[in-house]
């Protein structure tokens, strides 16, 4: 099985950016928590992070024609304003997990809104990095098939 990590804009700056809110741990930990948890459930895991929208579009275009399994996806910013992303998860139709480090339902108005989350089978939100050990695990035990 491979599950293909993908993040938006900005989370390459974890650790740098607002640590009251998404914590300290940088992104190189959170890429080392996914594969480690990939290779727990012997699951290949490919990380992938970009600030541009389209490049995200094409990343999850790129999953279908090469075996991906598996999306877990935080859109960031980008998960209250893309329907290109919404549309691109509905058009693979790869089973996807919506992650989001922080409580988004609990913080500004626009944040509660999620176009994504329309073509995920589950949300994950507020657990920090370990929602994506979390996210991975759901998809590789097989949950969205229950």
């Amino acid at each position: 099985m491979k599950i293909l990590v993908i993040n938006g804009p900005n989370i390459n700056m974890l650790g740098i950016r607002e640590k009251h809110i998404y914590g300290s741990e940088n992104y190189e930990t959170l890429v080392e928590t996914c594969i480690k948890a990939g290779e727990k459930l012997g699951v290949e895991i490919e990380c992938y992070q970009s600030n541009h929208e389209g490049d995200l579009v094409d990343k999850i275009q790129w999953a279908y024609f090469n075996g991906v399994d598996g999306i877990v996806i935080n859109p960031a910013a980008y998960t209250h304003t893309s329907v290109a992303i919404l549309d691109a998860v509905k058009a693979v139709s790869i089973p996807t997990v919506e992650v989001h480090i922080s409580r988004v339902e609990e913080r500004e108005d626009f944040r509660r809104i999620s176009y994504v989350r329309q073509a995920c089978c589950r949300t994950i939100t507020g657990e920090g990095i370990k929602g994506y050990e979390m996210a991975i695990k759901y998809l590789a035990e097989g949950e969205y098939k229950k």
